[in-house]
């Protein structure tokens, strides 16, 4: 079984407070537009809120469970620490909410690649990493987040079992690296469509 962790739980402070997940992109929302690609790589998706509260505004969607921080005020791995006890999957493919343009098939690699490791991470370099886009295995998560004390999520990457999968790889799917393209402001939007945004994710 596939599952994935989305994390919604962000205080989009660069998104001058509103909530990005919502953002429209080409017609649909981002959230709307992320899950339609989950669904079509996993056999779950799990969102991972802030706090109760937020995680009314995803009670509407069906297909979905919203669960909600259990260690808040810590960032990412919070969500991750919740997300890993939440789902059922033991491979489970990890997004951040502001990237419109995942792409099915870089996912599909991603779990291709991870083999007997902790992680399958794409990476730029050894410094700049992409943990809100990778899959993790939840029983590796759930021994590093039992009792960690870094909150960076590098440092976390660098205690498991990682493959690196390099982005000429990725290339090689997504030439673009569209996939990678997270946003922050709506006066961002627009540069998605110099990436040729006619093509499906």
């Amino acid at each position: 079984m596939r599952s994935a962790v989305v994390l919604v739980g962000g205080e989009a402070r660069r998104a001058g407070g509103r909530e990005k997940y919502f953002f429209t992109y080409h017609g649909k929302t981002f959230i709307d537009r992320l899950l339609d690609t989950l669904h079509a790589v996993v056999d779950e998706v799990v969102v991972v809120a802030r706090n109760p509260g937020q995680c009314e505004r995803f009670a509407e969607i069906e297909s979905i469970r919203c669960i909600h921080d259990l260690r808040q005020g810590i960032g990412p791995i919070g969500g991750l620490h919740a997300g890993s006890q939440a789902v059922h999957g033991e491979l489970i493919f990890v997004a951040a909410c502001d990237m419109p343009c995942i792409s099915r098939d870089v996912i599909e690699m991603l779990f291709e690649s991870i083999g007997d490791c902790d992680a399958a991470i794409p990476c730029w370099n050894r410094e700049m990493l992409e943990p809100l886009h990778a899959v993790y295995r939840r029983s590796a998560l759930l021994e590093y987040l039992s009792e960690h004390e870094s909150l960076s999520l590098r440092t976390m990457v660098r205690n498991l079992n990682t493959r690196y999968v390099a982005m000429d790889r990725i290339r090689q799917i997504d030439p673009e690296l569209r996939t990678f393209v997270n946003i922050n402001k709506l006066e961002e939007l627009g540069e998605i469509d110099g990436l040729a945004a006619d093509r499906d994710p």
